[in-house]
């Protein structure tokens, strides 16, 4: 049995085409039709990743999503209609780790499904169990892509957490977007180049005392970001 995945859309003809197609990617597909049913389903099932349509009858794909990271990482994938940036940016912002636009590509889906799935599970080195960074009161578990602040867990998105690990790294090195794009999300992800913007917006809510003075992930205006030196 592949990786679970969980669609959730409300067009019969995506939920078969989408389905028959994962499914013989090697995927394990379920599907519901509405918010409150996708929600119990994934309650239920707990899956490696979760397709959401962004316009649900009832509970939307974009309040399941924010819902789901109150307390969940699970990789979700927007599937989309709106096309306008403001429309993507919205989605990164409630959580989503990536977002495709309808009319999709099913091989362009199931190779943004196997990017995101690679992003969270980590290449893992032989010598992981000693890869712990602390940086002033953050705790990154590079095995288990967890991290603390003050022995308290803090929930990030594998996006979020590949940004973190990569920028904790070499404090006080300053990465552009694009570099950040290149390194912690793939290739294939540079022309989403201010998505990065809202990735490390989110970062920054939850790591910092004060988001709007960042003492871990700083901005380097005109050129990117960096982790702050002396942590």
């Amino acid at each position: 049995m592949g990786m679970k995945i969980i669609l959730v859309d409300d067009e019969p003809e995506i939920l078969t085409l989408v389905r028959d197609y994962l499914s013989r990617e090697g995927f394990t597909v379920l599907t519901a039709m509405n918010g409150t049913e996708g929600m119990q389903l994934i309650e239920r099932e707990k899956p490696d990743l979760v397709l959401l349509d962004w316009m649900l009858p009832g509970l939307s794909g974009l309040e399941m999503c924010r819902r789901l990271r109150e307390t969940s990482t699970i990789p979700i994938i927007m599937l989309t209609a709106k096309s306008e940036e403001i429309d993507r940016v919205l989605g990164l912002e409630f959580g989503a780790d990536d977002y495709i636009v309808k009319p999709f590509s099913l091989r362009e889906l199931a190779a943004r499904i196997k990017t995101v799935l690679r992003r969270s599970s980590g290449a893992v080195p032989e010598n992981a169990a000693a890869l712990v960074l602390m940086r002033g009161e953050l705790s990154i578990d590079i095995t288990s892509h967890k991290v603390s602040k003050r022995g308290q867990e803090i929930l990030l998105t594998p996006t979020e957490f590949n940004i973190l690990h990569l920028l904790a790294t070499r404090p006080g090195t300053v990465y552009s977007r694009l570099q950040l794009l290149r390194q912690a999300m793939g290739e294939e992800y540079l022309y989403y180049e201010r998505s990065i913007d809202t990735h490390v917006s989110n970062l920054r809510k939850k790591l910092e005392d004060n988001p709007s003075e960042p003492k871990y992930v700083e901005t380097v205006f005109g050129v990117g970001y960096r982790f702050g030196e002396g942590l």
